[in-house]
């Protein structure tokens, strides 16, 4: 009845690649995201700041900046 010696470097490297993989899983779903999506948001941020770019108002036309406002 001889022990069978073991190298417990490979287990512990074998399970923390496991756990290494399952972490990169999760994240995956969790922030992954689709050309479709990104898309789509690329787009409604470019008609957002479209829009808002075309409501500003100029408070002093001889200059474009807004630092003539009062606080």
């Amino acid at each position: 009845m001889t022990a069978e010696i073991v190298n417990l470097n490979k287990f512990r490297k074998a399970r923390m690649r496991e756990d290494k993989d399952q972490h990169a899983e999760e994240n995956r779903a969790k922030f992954g995201r689709t050309l479709e999506q990104k898309t789509a948001d690329a787009e409604e941020r470019r008609r957002r700041d479209q829009l808002l770019d075309g409501s500003r108002r100029i408070l002093n036309p001889e200059h474009d900046d807004d630092t003539d406002r009062d606080a």
